[in-house]
């Protein structure tokens, strides 16, 4: 499965919100319910999931959501 799919399998569950389509250009600003609060959800979620581990510089450099899929691939060729 790639890394977009299961991304969006994420944003679904943490957003709670079945239908959600993300696409890599997806900012905060495209998802109302996007808060600090469901920011951090998201980041610990898809750390599980992904067996990663993001550091604060690396997720404040993020612009949207197809930087987080090339920052999850990196640090999964690293593994």
């Amino acid at each position: 499965m790639e890394i977009m799919e299961i991304l969006n399998g994420i944003f679904r569950e943490v957003f709670d919100d079945g239908g959600l389509i993300i696409k890599r250009e997806t900012t905060a600003d495209d998802i109302d319910d996007w808060d600090s609060l469901s920011h951090l959800n998201l980041v610990i979620a898809v750390e599980m999931k992904f067996g990663v581990k993001f550091a604060l510089g690396e997720l404040q450099s993020l612009k949207n959501v197809g930087d987080m899929a090339d920052l999850i691939d990196r640090k999964l060729k690293k593994k």
